[in-house]
């Protein structure tokens, strides 16, 4: 330790209380100890440490050995007396807190007066611990985070390289090949070693490579390209070629899948053939549409219900030809697939070629294929539910539930037609009830006459026409 050269006349004579100001400045927590190591005055200068050693007022006539932890006794020792004493060396102390916690703090010493008495200068470490503390932490945060990123790219690496389709990735700038699984260097013929650095180009024949140079551009300016058809200089088969960019370290790079243009007609487990042969001959109607509502394919039951010959002829044709009585309903139906991605329990009807109209119940479901939306319907005859066994002339009313999904399908006219017919069968029933089946009873009830209830219970079908309880005799 190095200490001041002329002291004398750079400090100056210091009193008492100067030079007990400048020790309570200097450190966290200041110690005066007697030539025997007892403590004969303490001062904080951080309040926290302050808190934490509220009793420090039972410390004076002490022994400075018996306040610390038992594991930082030789420390003491080593600090107030000997060579310590004199000052110079920093050692870490456990100081026991009122509560009896320890509390790191990094000690020193040095002599005062001529009296063997001796001022101990203290560090508060808790900082300098939470800090370490902290660090440790990040660093175990940083392994774990390298630690998944290692198995994730040792994964996709994996799959890069077994991958059956050629998969290259092409430098942004030169489009030459930086990176390329087997199947993807087997392009390049015998030099098939030598494919990484050599442009994308040699690997397609001459009449394709303009095409592929499109798809790159429009690539590299959209974000996106169409996939393109291509030849191969290798063999001359044809094959698809799609592509997509990312960045990596502030390099734009972009990734090239060949396929064969037949790769997406995959053989199907025969647990899906199985499935599928189901769809078809299942008794509900089954039928698919692309984005644009037109039929892509449809069971036997879908294409009995519209009174099709055969779905050659329903394929290709738009849904709404059959769907719905209004022209609205299909329109309303596609906008909320669309919106929401699944429809469940639509009540609807199916118009068939020859007049045939059949109420059904949609279930429907958006799903992608080949980033297109595409729309499943499933669609079950529920005639047989409101259609009664009794005369030609019932009309089956609505339910409140029923009338809610026809807004936006009919018009408002019809909606309230429908609300009265069935508020109106409600308080048929009802006085029916009430009356015990007396269908005068019932009929004076409603302030009608017997003949238009006769009317009305007909044509709702409610009660059995041919005999009146109550009314014998």
């Amino acid at each position: 330790m190095k200490s001041f050269s002329t002291p004398r006349k750079t400090v100056g004579d210091l009193d008492a209380d100067a030079a007990a100001a400048l020790i309570s400045a200097a450190a966290d927590v200041a110690l005066i100890l007697d030539d025997k190591g007892v403590i004969r005055d303490v001062a904080f200068s951080n309040e926290e440490l302050a808190r934490e050693f509220a009793a420090h007022g039972s410390w004076l006539g002490q022994p400075w050995l018996e306040t610390v932890a038992r594991d930082s006794r030789p420390k003491v020792e080593e600090l107030s007396r000997g060579e310590g004493a004199k000052g110079g060396r920093w050692r870490h102390v456990n100081q026991v807190s009122a509560e009896g916690a320890s509390i790191p703090i990094l000690y020193t010493t040095a002599p005062i007066g001529k009296a063997g008495r001796i001022v101990v200068f203290g560090r508060d470490l808790r900082p300098v611990s939470r800090l370490q503390q902290r660090l440790v932490e990040v660093q175990q945060s940083m392994e774990r985070d390298y630690s998944r990123l290692r198995q994730a790219e040792t994964r996709y690496r994996l799959l890069f390289q077994m991958s059956p389709d050629p998969v290259m990735v092409l430098d942004g700038t030169t489009q030459r090949v930086t990176e390329a699984n087997p199947a993807a260097m087997r392009l390049f013929g015998k030099d098939q070693r030598r494919s990484v650095g050599r442009p994308v180009a040699e690997a397609f024949a001459g009449e394709s490579r303009a095409a592929v140079q499109a798809l790159l551009a429009s690539v590299r300016a959209a974000g996106r390209g169409d996939d393109v058809r291509a030849r191969l200089a290798e063999d001359g088969s044809e094959v698809t070629v799609s592509a997509s960019t990312f960045r990596q370290e502030g390099a734009l790079l972009f990734l090239l899948r060949i396929s064969a243009p037949d790769s997406g007609a995959v053989a199907l487990p025969p647990a899906k053939s199985k499935l599928l042969k189901l769809v078809e001959q299942v008794p509900d109607a089954f039928v698919v549409t692309g984005p644009d509502g037109r039929v892509l394919t449809a069971n036997a039951a879908f294409i009995e219900m519209i009174e099709a010959p055969g779905e050659d002829q329903v394929r290709g044709e738009p849904l709404d030809r059959w769907l719905g009585v209004q022209d609205v309903e299909a329109e309303v139906l596609f906008s909320h697939l669309r919106n929401r991605g699944s429809v469940r329990l639509y009540t609807s009807t199916l118009r068939g070629e020859h007049g045939l109209r059949t109420e059904v119940e949609i279930s429907a479901v958006t799903v992608m294929n080949g980033g297109k939306a595409c729309f499943g319907f499933a669609m079950r005859d529920v005639g047989a539910r409101i259609r009664p066994a009794q005369g030609a002339g019932f009309r089956p009313t609505r339910s409140v539930e029923q009338l809610t999904e026809l807004i936006g399908r009919v018009p408002l006219k019809d909606l309230v037609r429908e609300a009265t017919d069935a508020i109106e069968r409600l308080c048929i029933e009802a006085a029916l009830e009430l009356s015990g089946d007396n269908r005068a009873s019932a009929a004076e009830m409603l302030g009608l006459s017997r003949q238009s209830l006769y009317v009305k219970l007909r044509r709702y079908g409610l009660g059995d026409l041919g005999a009146e309880p109550g009314e014998a005799g």
